[in-house]
C-alpha cells in the first residue's frame, strides 16, 4: 500500500523555523522525485520545491527561495523540508508528492498544516 504521511507542521511565529518531514512506504522511493507544494485558504495548490530522486538537483518556487531546504535521506524513504524565517504568507496546507522516474506514477500525501501567527 502506497503511502506518503507528512509530519512537522505546526503554529510558529514569523520569523521561526519547521521542518516538515514526508514518510513514503509502499514504493521505490529512492527511483521517485519528490517535491513539496503548498495550498493556502482560497488559493491553487503551489510547488514549493522539488528534488530530484538521487537528490543531486533541487529547485525552489521563489518565494521559497533562500529561506527553505529541501532533502532526502533514501536510506529512511523520507524527504525534508527545512523552513525558516518564516512568514505569515507561508501559512499553508503543505503536501509531499512523489513522480517516478520511469513509471510516471504520482503519489500525494495527506498534507500538514503550518501556520506563521504571532
Amino acid at each position: 500500500q502506497v503511502q506518503l504521511v507528512e509530519s512537522g507542521g505546526g503554529l510558529v511565529q514569523p520569523g521561526g523555523s519547521l521542518r516538515l518531514s514526508c514518510a513514503a512506504s509502499g514504493f521505490a522511493f529512492s527511483r521517485y522525485a519528490m517535491t513539496w507544494y503548498r495550498q493556502a485558504p482560497g488559493k491553487e495548490r503551489a510547488l514549493v520545491a522539488t528534488i530530484s530522486s538521487g537528490g543531486y538537483n533541487t529547485n525552489y518556487a521563489d518565494s521559497a527561495k533562500g529561506r527553505f531546504t529541501i532533502s532526502r535521506d533514501n536510506a529512511k524513504n523520507t524527504v525534508y523540508l527545512q523552513m525558516n524565517s518564516l512568514k505569515p504568507e507561508d501559512t499553508a496546507v503543505y503536501y509531499c508528492n512523489g513522480v517516478g522516474d520511469y513509471s510516471g506514477r504520482s503519489h500525494w500525501g495527506q498534507g500538514t498544516q503550518v501556520t506563521v501567527s504571532s
